[in-house]
């Protein structure tokens, strides 16, 4: 049976252990959005042996490109994209301390490896909901790479983001416990 957690991203890894796939998590702290352009961006820095302009020990990534902020709001429609385009980045940047990811999609399995050996998560959020996950975004800053518009590096402060379990460190996997449970 799924569990529902509120949890702050601060204390995220100290609940991987406990999470399973299935589990609803709402989110509370800071997020980072980050898609293909950054992290290529990144894996540049990394092996040129400098330090990123962000601190990923910890540190929640969120596979998004927001729309600009309408009038009143700290910015616009924030659904997540495609995971399985970071798949070549991930498994570094969880062996540099990131803990978690959020997007949509399949992981490959070498991401899942990955997410098992850092004792990691990754959560699936709604895909064609970017005005929901719009609302629980308080704020949003540019802290790198701004000449990639959307695609820039950004700090996000969420509260009660909604999202799935579905990679756990123990490594279960949604997509496939899915498929298993449908063909009986």
């Amino acid at each position: 049976m799924a569990e529902i957690y509120d949890i702050n991203v601060s204390e995220l890894r100290e609940y991987c252990p406990k999470l399973r796939v299935g589990d609803k998590v709402l989110l509370t702290g800071t997020v980072y959005t980050a898609r293909d352009a950054a992290h290529k961006r990144f894996e540049a820095i990394l092996d040129k042996g400098e330090q990123l302009p962000v601190d990923i020990k910890e540190a929640v990534i969120y596979y998004a490109g927001p729309t600009p902020a309408p009038d009143g709001k700290p910015i616009g429609s924030c659904g997540p994209t495609t995971s399985g385009r970071m798949d070549k980045f991930a498994p570094r940047l969880m062996d540099e301390g990131l803990c978690g990811m959020i997007g949509k999609g399949e992981r490959s399995q070498t991401v899942r490896d990955a997410v098992v050996r850092n004792s990691g998560v990754y959560f699936c959020a709604i895909g064609g909901a970017g005005a929901l996950a719009a609302s629980c975004i308080k704020s949003c800053e540019v802290v790198a790479f701004d000449d990639l518009g959307c695609e820039s590096v950004k700090k996000l402060y969420v509260e009660k983001f909604p999202v799935t379990v579905a990679n756990d460190c123990h490594g279960g996997d949604i997509f496939s416990m899915g498929r298993v449970e449908y063909t009986q």
